[in-house]
């Protein structure tokens, strides 16, 4: 492999990312002084476990490998579409688990998302409050900001950060260009910050990143990025994107599990699977053509099907409950 292939996408953390060459000219930034890791555990992946297992159970094909490294490399978003339940937001939390990135930072996009969203969030209205009841004191601003998973990707750690950006096709039709001036400058501005520095000494003010109470300093409101976050942007493909947009995104394109994949994954998620998993795979690989089946079905029927005390009626029930697509074309076989 390259030398700059860093994810392997196997399961075991290591610390590969310190030896990602230099980025392209063109994409290097220089913000300071530089903020630690957030984390710095094997499975500090998310605040969940049952993220962590996906980042564990996450099965990664060569081409996905492939575009991660290259997207790491040139500092690039990574646009990650195909059809639902095919991994595309495990990635992110398997690749932040593998490289020790720290948790993952998950922005959730709807169609009311703006980029201010993303960045930061602001309570004048708390502010005043605070003010009426004297409490506020000078440079009093930063108690009522917390930055958002974008701006919070975008301090000046010493290792990326990975961010995921879940669902952008469900986005206004602004928001991915907004997006893209903001991650190909690697900076941004909090302009309520910027106008309480002029009243403050050095212009520092201590705010919260997301998913932590620990403050972080932003100084006269101005963030830039030191190392490009690993940037995760995931689409069911349901609008198109700007031509500019797609030009600085390093675009991955994922495709239903062959039945040799599948079984890798039931495999990794359940062991053992149960006795009925080649079966139950083999119909859900003949209905896979003729509509949209998501592999988390399959996991949860498996799952069922294999609890101890079922009897075969009982598994046959439960699958087709979970999964009716399975008896659409009724056989006679049960499942």
């Amino acid at each position: 492999m390259p030398h700059w292939s860093v994810y392997t996408g196997r399961d075991e953390p290591h610390d590969g990312i310190d030896d990602l060459p230099a980025p392209p000219p063109w994409r290097a930034f220089d913000g300071g002084p530089a903020l630690p890791p957030p984390h710095d555990g094997d499975d500090a992946t998310a605040v969940s476990p049952d993220r962590v297992h996906r980042a564990k159970s996450y099965v990664a094909g060569e081409e996905s490998v492939r575009l991660v490294n290259a997207a790491l490399c040139l500092r690039r978003p990574l646009l990650v579409t195909g059809p639902p339940g095919t991994g595309k937001s495990s990635l992110a939390y398997a690749v932040a688990r593998e490289l020790r990135l720290g948790p993952v930072l998950r922005w959730n996009i709807t169609s009311r998302s703006s980029l201010a969203d993303g960045l930061y969030q602001y309570d004048p209205l708390s502010r005043l409050y605070a003010a009426r009841e004297g409490q506020q004191g000078p440079g009093g601003v930063e108690d009522h900001l917390r930055l958002g998973p974008l701006g919070t990707a975008l301090l000046p750690y010493e290792r990326p950060r990975a961010l995921l950006v879940d669902e952008i096709d469900k986005s206004d039709l602004d928001l991915p260009n907004d997006l893209l001036n903001v991650l190909e400058e690697g900076q941004y501005e909090i302009p309520e910050l910027v106008r309480a520095a002029r009243h403050s000494g050095d212009g520092t003010a201590e705010v919260l990143a997301d998913g932590t109470d620990t403050p972080v300093s932003v100084r006269r409101g101005r963030v830039r990025c030191r190392a490009f976050p690993f940037v995760v942007l995931t689409s069911n493909g349901e609008r198109e994107f700007p031509p500019a947009f797609l030009r600085r995104c390093v675009r991955l394109k994922l495709r239903r599990p062959d039945r040799d994949q599948l079984t890798h994954i039931v495999r990794a998620h359940l062991d053992p699977p149960g006795g009925d998993a080649d079966r139950l795979i083999s119909r859900f690989l003949e209905r896979a053509a003729g509509g949209e089946l998501a592999t988390d079905q399959l996991l949860n029927a498996l799952y069922l099907t294999g609890v101890a005390g079922l009897d075969a009626e009982s598994r046959d029930d439960l699958a087709e409950q979970l999964m009716p697509y399975l008896s659409a074309a009724a056989d006679g076989d049960g499942f």
